[in-house]
């Protein structure tokens, strides 16, 4: 059984920034790659930043430079640090894995943290 788990979001002044963290754990054999997804009130789940096991990163344009996605292969965590906060980055930010477990090659997510952005 593979499980992420999220932590870092909170409550931010615009401006501001946090860093999110997500570690995987259980039987994993191989991580092709690991992201991030936010999920705003009334809105559709859309990619943030994703990076590749062979280091290559996506990022949105809405974060491009001001997000940065990142990695610890050993301890299967990767990181968004998120600087100059907007309002409109206020949603619930779901980690996402794309790797090889027990059960073959699956796409896991995160239960969610959520990052309000607000003055």
């Amino acid at each position: 059984q593979v499980q992420l788990v999220e932590s870092g979001g909170g409550l931010v002044q615009p401006g501001g920034s946090l860093k999110l963290s997500c570690a995987a754990s259980g039987s994993i054999f191989k991580i092709n790659g690991m992201g991030w997804y936010r999920q705003a009130p009334g809105k559709g789940r859309e990619l943030v930043a994703f990076l590749t096991s062979g280091g290559s990163t996506n990022y949105a344009d809405s974060v491009k430079g001001r997000f940065t996605i990142s990695r610890d292969n050993a301890k299967n965590t990767t990181y968004l640090q998120m600087n100059s906060l907007k309002p409109e980055d206020t949603a619930v930010y779901y980690c996402n894995a794309d790797l090889v477990g027990v059960m073959g090659g699956m796409d896991y997510w995160g239960k969610g943290t959520l990052v309000t952005v607000s003055s």
